[in-house]
């Protein structure tokens, strides 16, 4: 696969490499949130986005968070559509 600036490649507990495509990056209640595509193989399409809230480390990187909360998830996801719809 050619090198574009909006893949990103995080790993699976197994370890395991899976692509992403980067499609926004949400700011919705003080928080940070990166909206993400998983990159399928053979030109599958895709239509579910992974959301993820990122979050300093005590060292200052960045890390993203798996969001637990439906209520917070949900309202990322409602910002993310109207985001794509303005545009």
């Amino acid at each position: 696969m050619a090198e574009r600036e909006d893949i990103i490649t995080l790993y699976d507990e197994d370890g395991k490499e899976i692509e992403f495509e980067h499609l926004d990056t949400v700011s919705l209640n003080d928080n940070l949130y990166v909206v993400l595509l998983e990159v399928l193989e053979n030109g599958e399409e895709n239509d579910e986005v992974v959301i993820f809230r990122i979050e300093q480390t005590d060292d200052e990187d960045d890390a993203l968070v798996v969001i637990e909360d439906e209520a917070e998830l949900n309202a990322v996801f409602e910002e993310f559509q109207n985001r794509l719809e303005d545009e």
